[in-house]
């Protein structure tokens, strides 16, 4: 059976394969770098009332498949936790800024699917299965690659 998701007017089951990826497609989501920017994914979707059911941070790109409650689009999920993250992460790695001229850590645009097309499991197991993914026993199940 289907867990529905309620708030104080709303029942709902919103599940969300998003993925954004680095500008240029630099591969510079390693180290502590990546450990920070899952840090401060998981703590924006927090904040926002979002739960990552699953995902993995791979060198260049970034797998969620989140659970977003009605009243946020995901636009603006994905606008504050690459906002934030490019913000913090050229703020404590002064190396990067020197790669990314401009103040632009990510590209600019979004994928996102709902899965209704394909299902959870599906999803999820394309995310477990993305390039050697440990399993997520970490923050925000997200993995790193």
């Amino acid at each position: 059976m289907t867990d529905y998701n309620k708030s104080s007017h709303t029942v709902f089951y919103h599940r969300f394969h998003v993925v954004w990826i680095t500008k240029y497609r630099y591969r510079v989501l390693q180290g502590n770098l990546r450990i920070r920017v899952r840090e401060i994914i998981a703590q924006a979707a927090e904040e926002l009332g979002i739960r990552i059911i699953n995902g993995v941070l791979s060198s260049d790109h970034v797998h969620l498949m989140a659970e977003i409650p009605p009243h946020i689009s995901v636009s603006q999920f994905v606008k504050i936790a690459k906002g934030r993250s490019s913000r913090k992460i050229q703020q404590e790695f002064p190396d990067i800024r020197k790669k990314y001229w401009g103040c632009h850590f990510w590209g600019r645009g979004f994928f996102s699917s709902t899965s209704g097309n394909v299902t959870d499991d599906i999803i999820n197991n394309y995310i477990n299965n993305h390039s050697d993914a440990n399993q997520s026993n970490n923050i925000g199940n997200i993995s790193l690659e």
